[in-house]
């Protein structure tokens, strides 16, 4: 009677989980929306979703400590457990960094600029790594999360692509430096939503295999 009531709030757990990261999903795709069409109203949205994802953290945590406080968890619903511990902190800093994306998006227009298909690039990328980090948690796919993982270079080489970009664009014209240090910004909020993003791959794997591997 006490297992079926655990694997129930184990679900209630999982299903919670899943819910934030649609949430993630969505504010990381609405912040690259409103960058790339120059949408300030979708900006604002953004930012203000961040307080959502934040209360999202509070909640599960707060499931995770009561499972752990008032169930005899086994080892391997231990292993889960923690896992979503930290998977939610990684989520959590997605929301904020994709708060921060959108609050330069209310205040440079950079909708003109030479340099934002590398972005576009980069944000289709970190935005499949946070997608599919989640989607290996869903189907608890491990093949999926170790594919994470090794995506997250293409991100990083993206990143290079894009300072790089930025480097010629300020060489070539002065004017284009408050610009382009936007830009480098976002690319590096950018760069840090593909590390949480692979940081929550790394522990789906360690909760189904009980390894766990530095980053």
């Amino acid at each position: 009677m006490m297992r079926s009531k655990f694997d129930m709030q184990l679900e209630i757990l999982n299903n919670s989980l899943i819910e934030m990261g649609a949430m993630c999903e969505k504010a990381i795709s609405s912040a690259i929306k409103a960058l790339l069409e120059n949408n300030i109203s979708l900006a604002k949205k953004v930012m203000e979703s961040v307080k959502d994802i934040n209360q999202a953290e509070k909640d599960i945590e707060a499931m995770c400590l009561k499972l752990l406080l008032q169930q005899q968890p086994v080892a391997r619903d231990l292993r889960q457990i923690s896992s979503i511990l930290k998977m939610i902190t990684d989520m959590d800093r997605i929301g904020v960094q994709a708060g921060d994306i959108a609050e330069i998006v209310t205040f440079a227009n950079l909708s003109k600029n030479k340099d934002r298909v590398h972005i576009a690039d980069m944000a289709e990328a970190t935005i499949k790594l946070v997608t599919e980090s989640i989607n290996a948690f869903v189907k608890k796919d491990l093949e999926l999360a170790n594919k994470v993982i090794a995506y997250d270079d293409v991100v990083d080489d993206l990143f290079v692509k894009v300072r790089n970009g930025i480097v010629d664009l300020i060489s070539k014209d002065k004017r284009h430096g408050e610009q382009a240090i936007d830009i480098i910004m976002i690319a590096k909020y950018l760069e840090r939503i593909g590390d949480h993003a692979t940081n929550i791959a790394g522990w789906v794997a360690f909760s189904i295999t009980g390894i766990h591997v530095e980053l």
